[in-house]
């Protein structure tokens, strides 16, 4: 195996996993992204800098989640390695339930495969591999590299993902509050067992989901309905499950966006209006709120080397 390029600059989407029913399956790119300057140095020396999100708090030693993604890539296929030089200009707030950590990841395994000689050696299933053997489930790593909606699953061969169709008009917005949330705590608040009548209920709702976003934007308030998890996370993101409720009762689709505290909200265009006028009576005077509108992603992972490209399959794709 050989290198192709030293020096890649990668773009990496922020992901909302969930989206109310599909639990630990449904994922949504969002336009929010973290780019990245990756090179490989003959000396021994690892530099890493951090703007923007995550800057000052998150480590920039050989540590850091790019880093182990990229060097675990590369010794993954038989690629020999001294230093690195990394620059992040990161926009995905992190512990925010927006895939702060899979976007790393995934920036990680998609810089190693765009300096390969020949990138189609690391398929995309294998990115997916790669990535969820780093975050321990495919929903938020699928829509990073994929672009659009995703449906990830796994079966004896290893995580697998499909892109789903979205409906041109359905708008996102992200409800960001300053507080963090830690994914294992919101994960420990789940019980072992649910009712059959909720898993049943949330079965249904997913299907419904992947019609609403594809064709049938007006369902988007009924196939977000969860059962699962959200009820059970409520005491460990108080803030938030207030404001899904509320923004409920007033008819939009809102959902906790992956494992929180973070509130996705998807409506279709004709409803736009309607929801501002709503959020500035929520949000607009809640302090440690902010709301965002960063549009879907449609592209996903793209890595460019500096004297040619590497991108990731196109959105619709099958990974598997």
């Amino acid at each position: 195996m050989q290198l192709g390029a030293d020096h890649v600059v990668v773009r990496v989407p922020a992901t909302s996993a969930n989206l109310g029913p599909g639990f630990d399956a449904l994922g949504l790119a969002l336009a929010l992204y973290d780019e990245l300057d990756v090179r490989l140095v003959a000396s021994d020396d690892v530099v890493i800098e951090v703007f923007g999100e995550g800057a000052g708090q998150v480590t920039t030693d050989e540590n850091h989640l790019v880093a182990r993604a990229l060097r675990y890539t590369l010794d993954a296929i038989g690629i020999p390695q001294a230093g690195l030089r990394l620059t992040c200009a990161n926009a995905i707030p992190h512990g925010r339930g927006l895939g702060s950590s899979a976007a790393a990841v995934v920036a990680g395994v998609v810089a190693a495969r765009a300096m390969l000689a020949d990138p189609r050696v690391l398929d995309p299933r294998a990115v997916l591999a790669i990535a969820t053997e780093f975050e321990g489930h495919p929903d938020n790593a699928a829509p990073a590299i994929l672009g659009g909606a995703t449906v990830a699953w796994s079966d004896a061969d290893g995580p697998r993902a499909v892109g789903l169709e979205v409906d041109p008009s359905i708008v996102a917005t992200v409800l960001v509050p300053d507080e963090r949330l830690a994914t294992a705590r919101a994960r420990a608040a789940l019980p072992a067992a649910v009712p059959h009548e909720d898993a049943a209920f949330n079965a249904g709702r997913s299907a419904l989901l992947v019609e609403a976003l594809a064709r049938r934007p007006e369902l988007l308030f009924d196939a977000t309905e969860d059962r699962l998890h959200q009820m059970y996370r409520a005491p460990v993101m108080a803030a938030s499950s207030e404001l899904v409720r509320a923004l409920r009762e007033e008819g939009f689709a809102a959902t906790v966006s992956g494992a929180g505290p973070t509130v996705l909200v998807l409506t279709p265009a004709d409803d736009v209006a309607a929801l501002d006028r709503v959020l500035a009576e929520l949000v607009d005077g809640l302090a440690g709120w902010r709301a965002l509108r960063p549009g879907i992603d449609t592209g996903g992972a793209r890595a460019r080397r500096v004297q040619g490209a590497a991108g990731m399959p196109p959105p619709g794709a099958t990974i598997g």
